[in-house]
Parts: structure tokens; C-alpha cells; sequence
């Protein structure tokens, strides 16, 4: 008998849930059981149809004018007949609440709520009378009592234990059939694979390090476990009169002993040792006094043979003590051990280099000297095209020369009294522009060589510009009285390096002293100068160039390269050479690598895409290097030297990342004077040719092709 507290439980339950936990429970049944549940439950179906048949006649005869009950399947559907107690789904009851209606039927019509007009005191006869009052609950979806069948009962019980639902254990324990027993007949069909047949080649590795771990004695076996227990456990003696040899030795010690190289052992006695040697060994009166006259140093044998007649007449010999202790001083003082020999040809230690005949074409012999410059020539630069070479030296003067010919072609007079640092050919080819750096000044010049349409293109683009209404500058822009000069702009310091951007409209200069610069970028068609490295000034740059392609500017100080950023105004990276003093810099055509020249001979390559550190260094020259550079064409590059050499040098890069670049130095070109330590102040490669031209202290400039 269930009481009150589980009557009110099951009130909550509505039919509808129950017809899902039915519906689970007929999927966990055999099929007698199935039938058995499908059975009742239609019983109690049609027990509860009938019921709303006879509520809802009314409206039954109200629709059937011949007061006759229609056909269901009349209208030609002979589907099954859908529950009609529940004819709202998932619709709260609380919504029909208001209305005197519950949902609707087949034909659309409203069916109308079950009256009950039991109070409080009715419901306390009918749970005194009636016995199977718990077992009635009101179905939620529908409001009509249900009587709770005992299967349903039975259910709910097993609910509320925390039983299975079913009756049946849907998790039983697993039986392994055929893991745990060897089967006479194999349950696949299918002949075993090659495979299996085959030792597997991790089980051999594990072995064979296993048998490896033994032989070494890491892994002990069973047997000499319990032999090392039993020896363990077995009392100890020591040997108190045991010599230091025979105990154990440490792996060190052995391994000392084993490279220890043996004592050279005292030669055998021969015949004239003998107590009674034979005539011919014992010496004369000459030979004992040509030995006692000799030093003891010199002597064949520190002894003299003697003949006696028996041993007991034979005496003690004098020098026995003294050549004992020096030959322990010997074996004390000079002790020997074993070395390692390689037997290492000359020949293997060189490397394999091709040789210059496969490399050529490169420079080989002086073709051409131009002259004219009074003192050094500081800076040479080639034209793009190759037909002119630009000069400029201590006499303050800027030259232009003519390649093929050697005639110069313009003299340019900038100062009296200041030194041309620097001269470089403007990179676009549409114009005729020099950038000339004397003292603290930087010159815009249009030589005035070449084609006469690109000249006057060069002068209409510097004569056309119109200084905007707000127009701000850094430095001072300002026309040159200079003839060729176009524009002068003041720095506040020496023009130390110049360097063009490859399109031709920016340039940069480095301007200072040796203990602070200053980096200026000036753009040609607007006429404005800018500090970018403002955070950086407190180096001291010595040497400055552009990438050939990407927006990366690269600034060489003392002992460090740094690549800045240009479109992020940020260091990307900090190259470091390994030299003492940066003098060159220069950047291969593919901008992957980097030729660094230092002031204590050293010339270093930098692959970026290696490392930032040198892939190698080259230390061909005697004095400091001046100069370096790369051929835009060829595999080739060069650096000039105070030794008043130009080293031309082979140096092939391969797209693959794997091959390393190939160098192979081809050719030493002398013929540069030097002058006060000075030598080759600067070096250039012809645009279009394998040809040098070299800069020289004594104020000549030479062409090597």
C-alpha cells in the first residue's frame, strides 16, 4: 500500500510521461513482453475513448445531421487513430485555463473540459471507500483520472528504488570469449599475412639494446642478481699486506693506465759485460787512453770491460747507486703517454676550390689610368649606363670621365679648401644627377654628359619646383652658384657617406664626427630632409646603404650592422660581423647577403638567411680595407686594401637554400702606389662589364679589365 507522500508523487507524474518511459521500457523487452504491455495499453486506450465518446456526444450529434455516426475512413485516410486525449501536444494546460474547452478534434470541433465537482470533502470519502483511490492520478496533458495498471505500479516502484527500469541488467558483465582460450580453428577464414612471418624490427631493436645493456653490465640478469646478493651477504675479509695494485681501480685510473706508454726497457748485457769477456772486447793500452780522454757524454759505453778470473774476485760495481737513481729520475721526471698520431697529407688540409680558368670572365690586367686629380682620389662612381665614371678627391674638385676613351669630360671646382669625401651616380637612368658630399655641404649636380633630352629633363624637373605655401625642411635647400651644381644643402656637420635609394628619388648622407652623427633622408622631388633614426643617434654610424628591393635600410656602426625597418620605424635586426672597425659595407643584388670590410684586414660575408654572424671571413689583405663591393651582373666582388691591392674574388649564390654560396678568390690586381699607409682609397665594377676600377692614394684611378 503506497501512502499519502508517494499519492501526491504520482499525481505529478502526467500520462504523457509515462507513455515515454513505456516506450523505453518496450525497447529493453523481449518481444512476449512487448505484446503482453501493447495489449493492456490498447485496453486501457480504448476504455479511455470511450469515456470522451460519451462526454463529447453532444457535439457528435450536433455535427452528424442524420444522427448518424460517420465513417472515419470515409474521406479515404486509413491511418492509425491518433491518441484523442491529448489533443494539445506540448501546450501547457495553464493556457485553457480561461476557456471551457480543451483542444479540438478530427473535425475541428472544441472539446469540452471533464467536469468534476468533487471538493475537498468528496476526495476524503472517496480516499476512505474507495481502495484503489492511490492508484487514480490526474493526467496533466488531458485532466482526466487514470488508473494506474500494476505494470505501471510495478514501474514506478522500481523508479523511485533506483532499480533498472526494465527488470533487466542492461550492463552485464563482460565475458572475453576468445581472448583468455587458445582456439583449435582460427575464427577468421583468411591465410595470415606475409607479416607475421616476418621478425619485427622494433622487437629486434629492443633486444638488441637489451642484450647491449647487459653485455655493458647496466641490466643485470636474475642469476648474477642473486650471485652479487649472496656475495653481499657473504662476511669480508681484507688483505692488509695487499699491494696498492691488486685492489680495485677507478675508471679513471684505468683509463690512465691504458694510455700510459710502457718505460723503454734497459738493453740486454752483450759479451763485453761478461766478468771474463773475450780478448777482442777488453781494451789496450791506445783504446783506455783514447777512452779515458774522451768526455763521459761522448763515450760509445760508460764503462770499460775487465777480465777476471772468477766471480768471487770480481768487486763491487762504483756507479751502481748513481745509475739507479737516474733512472728513477728518468721514469719520475719524464713520464710518457700514448697519442693519437693522424697521419694527415698537406694536400688533404687544402680545400677544393675550381679553379680561376672555370670562373672566368674577371679582371685581369690594367687597361686604362685616368689622371688629372691633384692628391687622393677619395670616391669614383660608375654611371648606370657605363659610359661615364664620376671622381672626386681632396683637391675639392668632382670629375666626369669618359670609360672608353679616359678623356674627362667636366671639372667641377666645389670648394678651395674642403675635401670631397664622397660621389655617387644617381640609380634612375631618366636623369643626369651626382650627389657630391665636400665638408658640410651636399651638392646636387647635373654633369651635363650624355643624352641631351635626359639633361634637360634633369633640369626642367630642378628648375620646375615651386616651394608650397607651408613648406617645412630640417636642413636648408638652397640654389648653388657652383657651375653644374644645381642645389646645396647645408648640413650642420661633415659629410662623411651618401647613398641612393634604387629608384632615384631618395638619398641619405651620415654627417658628423667621430664621436656623434647624424643620419639626413632627403627626397629629391619635394625638397624636405627628415631624421628617421632619432632614437638611434647616440651610435656612430660610419657607413649606410638601401636594400636593392625591399623598404630596409642598413647602418653600419663600430663593431655592428643594423637593418632597420623603413615602413615600421623599426630595427628588424642586428648583424654582427665579428670585426673591430666597420670601414665598407656592401649589398648583394639579392639582398640576401652582406660584405662587411673592417679596418684590421678582415672581409666578412654574412648569409641573412643563415645567421646573423659571418658564413665567413677572408683575410687575403696585409693592411686595413677600404673599400668592398658586389657586380650587379656578374658573380663577382672586390675589396681594395692600404696594401695597395685589389682582390677580385668569385662569389656565386644558388637559389636552393641548401648549397652555400661558393667563394673562391681569383685574382690579386696591383698597380696602386701606396702613399703615407694610404693605398686603394675606393673600388667600382663597371655596370655591364667584368671590369674594376680602383681609386688610389696617388691620385690615379685604374681600370682593370
Amino acid at each position: 500500500m503506497i501512502e499519502g507522500a508517494t499519492k501526491r508523487k504520482l499525481e505529478k507524474i502526467s500520462k504523457g510521461e509515462l507513455d515515454d518511459l513505456k516506450d523505453m521500457v518496450l525497447k529493453d523487452k523481449d518481444d512476449d513482453v512487448v505484446d503482453e504491455i501493447e495489449e493492456l495499453y490498447e485496453d486501457e486506450n480504448d476504455e479511455s475513448s470511450e469515456d470522451s465518446e460519451a462526454s463529447d456526444v453532444d457535439s457528435l450529434e450536433d455535427s452528424d445531421d442524420e444522427g448518424e455516426k460517420r465513417d472515419e475512413f470515409e474521406d479515404g485516410d486509413t491511418s492509425d487513430e491518433e491518441d484523442r486525449r491529448n489533443t494539445i501536444g506540448n501546450v501547457p494546460i495553464e493556457w485553457y485555463d480561461h476557456l471551457p474547452h480543451i483542444g479540438y478534434d478530427l473535425d475541428g470541433k472544441k472539446i469540452a473540459k471533464p467536469i468534476k465537482n468533487k471538493d475537498e470533502i468528496d476526495d476524503f470519502l472517496a480516499r476512505c471507500e474507495d481502495p484503489d483511490y492511490w492508484r487514480t492520478i490526474t493526467d496533466r496533458s488531458t485532466l482526466r483520472d487514470h488508473k494506474l495498471t500494476p505494470e505501471e505500479v510495478d514501474f514506478i516502484k522500481r523508479l523511485t528504488k533506483g532499480e533498472y527500469a526494465s527488470q533487466v541488467d542492461d550492463t552485464p558483465e563482460w565475458i572475453d570469449l576468445y581472448s583468455h582460450e587458445v582456439e583449435e580453428m582460427p575464427i577468421n577464414r583468411a591465410p595470415e599475412s606475409k607479416a607475421s612471418f616476418i621478425p619485427s624490427k622494433d622487437e629486434r631493436n629492443k633486444v638488441n639494446k637489451l642484450a647491449m645493456l647487459i653485455r655493458r653490465g647496466i641490466i643485470k640478469t636474475k642469476v648474477e642478481r642473486e650471485r652479487e646478493a649472496r656475495e653481499k651477504a657473504k662476511p669480508k675479509y681484507f688483505n692488509v699486506w695487499s699491494k696498492q695494485e691488486e685492489l680495485e681501480k677507478s675508471r679513471s685510473q684505468m683509463s690512465r693506465e691504458k694510455m700510459a706508454f710502457p718505460a723503454p726497457k734497459l738493453p740486454l748485457p752483450g759479451h763485453a759485460e761478461s766478468y771474463r769477456p773475450a780478448p777482442e772486447f777488453v781494451f789496450d793500452e791506445s783504446e783506455k787512453l783514447a777512452w779515458e780522454a774522451e768526455e763521459p757524454e761522448d763515450r760509445k759505453q760508460s764503462w770499460m770491460p775487465q777480465h777476471f778470473s772468477n766471480l768471487r774476485t770480481v768487486p763491487a760495481y762504483a756507479d751502481f747507486y748513481k745509475e739507479r737513481f737516474e733512472r728513477c729520475l728518468d721514469l719520475y721526471l719524464a713520464p710518457r703517454q700514448r697519442k693519437m698520431k693522424m697521419n694527415v697529407k698537406k694536400e688533404d688540409l687544402i680545400p677544393k676550390l675550381p679553379s680561376p680558368k672555370d670562373l672566368q670572365p674577371f679582371p685581369t690586367f690594367q687597361a686604362l689610368t685616368f689622371k688629372g686629380h691633384v692628391g687622393m682620389v677619395r670616391s669614383i662612381s660608375a654611371h648606370p649606363s657605363g659610359q661615364f665614371l664620376a671622381s672626386c678627391g681632396d683637391d675639392g674638385t668632382a670629375r666626369v670621365w669618359e670609360i672608353a676613351s679616359g678623356r674627362c669630360l667636366r671639372l667641377i671646382k666645389l670648394s678651395e679648401d674642403e675635401k670631397c669625401l664622397k660621389v655617387s651616380w644617381s640609380p634612375n637612368p631618366n636623369l643626369c644627377l651626382l650627389i657630391i658630399g665636400y665638408g658640410n655641404k651636399c651638392a646636387v649636380v647635373n654633369p651635363q654628359v650624355g643624352d641631351k633630352r635626359i639633361v634637360d629633363a634633369t633640369n626642367d624637373l630642378i628648375d620646375s619646383w615651386e616651394e608650397p605655401e607651408e613648406y617645412r625642411s630640417r636642413l636648408n635647400w638652397s640654389s648653388s652658384t657652383v657651375v653644374g651644381a644645381k642645389l646645396i644643402i647645408d648640413h650642420l656637420a661633415e659629410v662623411r657617406d651618401v647613398a641612393w635609394h634604387s629608384k632615384g628619388d631618395y638619398f641619405a648622407c651620415v654627417a658628423g664626427t667621430n664621436a656623434k652623427t647624424t643620419v639626413y633622408l632627403h627626397q629629391l622631388s619635394t625638397r624636405k630632409t627628415q631624421l628617421p633614426f632619432t632614437s638611434a643617434q647616440k651610435n656612430v654610424f660610419q657607413k649606410i646603404t638601401f636594400h636593392p628591393t625591399r623598404p630596409l635600410f642598413y647602418l653600419a656602426t663600430q663593431r655592428y650592422v643594423k637593418v632597420w625597418n623603413l615602413a615600421k620605424q623599426e630595427m628588424q635586426r642586428k648583424l654582427e660581423p665579428n670585426v673591430k672597425w666597420v670601414s665598407s659595407i656592401a649589398v648583394h643584388k639579392t639582398g640576401d647577403h652582406v660584405l662587411v670590410g673592417d679596418f684590421s684586414t678582415r672581409l666578412a660575408w654574412i648569409d641573412l638567411d643563415l645567421s646573423q654572424r659571418p658564413f665567413k671571413t677572408l683575410r687575403y689583405h696585409k693592411k686595413a680595407i677600404r673599400s668592398c663591393k658586389f657586380h650587379n651582373r656578374y658573380p663577382l666582388f672586390a675589396s681594395g686594401s692600404d696594401d695597395g691591392t685589389i682582390i677580385v674574388s668569385h662569389g656565386r649564390v644558388y637559389n636552393d637554400l641548401s648549397s652555400d654560396p661558393l667563394i673562391v678568390p681569383v685574382k690579386v690586381l696591383k698597380g696602386i702606389k701606396t702613399t703615407k699607409n694610404f693605398g686603394v682609397m675606393d673600388v667600382e665594377f663597371h655596370p655591364n662589364h667584368p671590369w674594376v676600377f680602383g681609386a688610389g692614394v696617388d691620385g690615379s684611378i685604374r681600370l682593370y679589365t
